[in-house]
């Protein structure tokens, strides 16, 4: 069971998260509990560390970020305590989490989860405290970077052979598009891991990618449910052959985006490569790439990343330009992108066509294209994301599908 800060926000919150922990180990289960920071508490510690450092030591910052869970995990097991059952909590090192040493966006490389085998089989409810855990090979404190909790959890679960891993969170599971913009959006009553990983790749906001990359790897079926209600939320499992697909089961978005082009690079083998290498270096993730034929052993080379990167990445670029020779760098800080998903565009032709067409109705211009097997993503102008969102939920009647999935 892996709570969200919103889930342990207040005193409340956290003796609600405790009665919902308690119920589920008097109905049988063994449970182990994972836990974010309170509310805005990383924030805060990140404003914090601001106010003391311009250029916080990375070391030193995960130490001071890792506090935030220690907190929560400690306040659950009193709360489970006042309920008269036995818990006791841990830190990300102490059950066995191992990582590489990028601090702050540490890579889970091992767990060794001897503790809280041991904790259950005590009778115990065990805690662990999330978004943290231990490099293997300096053994200093790391943290995971974005939704590290939820990676915590299914990681966790992958390494118990767990029966479900459930996220709660302050909302009642995954939806066909994001509610605030489509008031018809409804929620799925199941998807599967690649739908969601598509999903989550593309700006939903439910679970991070990561930890839906873990349940895939590993087969953990995952139950988003709300922190706040017993109503049943959305199974994420693998995909069946007997299992209902939905041409298209939903509709993610972002409005974070950037688009750089690089113009008048050398038309030539390793170029690419070079670019993409000191990027990646740079620990700086890089979508949809598109190069274009130029002329004169010249092309111009797009991509889109993370608008919170696109500073770092053209001083990042300016700093090969004397070997690359490129003509020029532009940057487009007003981009978004929206996504179809649906693992029954497999089958069935004419999905990309009809988006298309949607958007061209609305007059809405498409700047770069990127598909998969299950999702067909355009590039737009930000101020056009949420009209192309709702337009598509319409086109697709996905409030009418996803109501006839659920009665399958």
């Amino acid at each position: 069971m892996k709570f969200g800060g919103s889930s342990v926000a207040d005193a409340d919150k956290i003796r609600n998260v405790a009665r919902r922990i308690a119920a589920a180990r008097e109905s049988g289960d063994d449970v182990v509990a994972v836990v974010s920071a309170r509310g805005k508490t990383t924030d805060g510690l990140v404003q914090l560390a601001n106010e003391i450092s311009d250029r916080p030591d990375p070391r030193e910052l995960d130490m001071l970020l890792s506090t935030g869970e220690r907190i929560s995990c400690a306040l659950v097991a009193m709360a489970l305590h006042d309920l008269g059952h036995q818990a006791v909590s841990f830190t990300g090192s102490q059950a066995g989490i191992f990582t590489d040493s990028a601090h702050t966006k540490a890579r889970i490389v091992e767990i060794r989860a001897d503790r809280i085998r041991e904790a259950l089989e005590g009778g115990n409810i065990a805690l662990v405290a999330g978004f943290q855990g231990m490099s293997i090979d300096g053994k200093n404190v790391t943290t995971l970077g974005r939704g590290g909790s939820d990676t915590t959890a299914v990681a966790l679960a992958a390494s118990i052979n767990a029966d479900v891993c459930e996220i709660y969170t302050d909302v009642t599971g995954v939806f066909t598009a994001d509610p605030r913009i489509v008031a018809g959006a409804v929620k799925l009553p199941r998807i599967s891991h690649e739908e969601m990983l598509e999903m989550a790749a593309m700006g939903s906001k439910v679970l991070a990618l990561r930890s839906v990359e873990f349940a895939r790897n590993y087969d953990v079926p995952l139950h988003v449910r709300s922190s706040f209600s017993p109503d049943e939320g959305t199974w994420i499992i693998k995909e069946t052959p007997d299992m209902e697909q939905a041409i298209v089961s939903g509709i993610a978005h972002k409005s974070d985006e950037a688009k750089i082009t690089i113009t008048g690079v050398h038309d030539q083998p390793g170029v690419a490569a070079s670019i993409f290498t000191v990027l990646a270096d740079a620990l700086i993730n890089v979508d949809t790439i598109i190069q274009n034929m130029g002329s004169d052993g010249r092309a111009d080379l797009s991509f889109t990343l993370p608008l919170d990167e696109l500073s770092r990445a053209r001083d990042v670029l300016d700093t090969i330009k004397g070997s690359l020779e490129y003509t020029s760098i532009t940057a487009d800080d007003q981009i978004g992108k929206v996504t179809l998903v649906g693992a029954g565009m497999k089958s069935n032709p004419g999905i990309a066509a009809k988006m298309f067409r949607v958007l061209s109705d609305k007059d809405i211009n498409i700047l770069m294209i990127d598909t998969s097997t299950i999702r067909i993503t355009v590039v737009i102008n930000r101020r056009d994301i949420e009209r192309a969102v709702r337009a598509l939920h319409d086109a697709f009647d996905l409030e009418a599908e996803a109501t006839r999935r659920g009665n399958v």
